[in-house]
């Protein structure tokens, strides 16, 4: 059993104020944040910045994938695309990210964001929150639906956490693997995922690229601790 020492919520302090906290603040109030989150007990987690590569692997099926990381700080830029429409033209936008995850919670610092302006989006297992400069505070079920009603795009985020793990979601389809047997692409409902490699020997991807057949686009470079 896992006993937490605090009953307070992981994110719950990152909430900035964006009049007076600047991005790059914000964002490493998030790692120490997440990185001063203690767990004690008979079960032992692996604690923020651990390198993902030295997990150990797990046979699922046929194929031999990393373990699915429970915590981790990663950092990176990423890019969203939305094909023109009857109603709207094409449309790009990119944002700078740290990413806080622990267990099914995770944290995440956008800045230069897709439009909206420095934003936090919390999910806390069961709702996620947004904050940001133009929008104020807006929650919802689910981190997709909270990114879409504030900026109207679209990006498979519950997906995101095993694919940064190089692992597909348990509800992916027709997974592929490369010559070292690491995923190579994998499907989600209309989302594909094709994965890249700093090289031969690296399990987890510091690469991911989502389209869908009508337009969409998300891409997102990963740096770990």
């Amino acid at each position: 059993m896992i006993t937490l020492l605090s009953n307070k919520p992981l994110f719950s302090s990152l909430k900035p104020s964006f009049s007076k906290a600047s991005s790059k603040t914000a964002s490493l109030s998030l790692m120490l944040a997440a990185s001063a989150f203690i767990v004690t007990g008979c079960q032992t987690t692996q604690h923020m910045g651990t390198t993902p590569n030295a997990t150990s692997s797990v046979v699922t099926g046929s194929a031999q994938y990393p373990e699915l990381l429970q915590s981790f700080n990663i950092r990176g830029k990423i890019g969203i695309t939305t094909p023109k429409t009857q109603n709207s033209e094409a449309q790009t936008g990119s944002a700078f990210y740290v990413w806080a995850q622990e267990q099914e919670r995770f944290a995440i610092d956008l800045t230069g964001a897709l439009g909206i302006g420095h934003t936090v989006i919390e999910y806390d297992g069961r709702s996620a929150t947004l904050v940001s400069d133009r929008t104020g505070e807006i929650k919802a079920a689910s981190p997709e639906d909270l990114l879409l009603q504030a900026t109207g795009w679209q990006a498979p985020i519950s997906q995101l956490r095993h694919w940064i793990s190089g692992r597909p979601a348990p509800s992916d389809t027709n997974s592929q693997l490369d010559a070292q047997g690491r995923l190579q692409s994998s499907q989600n409902g209309d989302w594909v995922a094709s994965f890249s490699y700093n090289n031969a020997s690296t399990r987890t991807p510091n690469k991911i690229s989502v389209t869908r057949a009508d337009g969409h686009k998300v891409i997102m470079t990963i740096s770990h601790g």
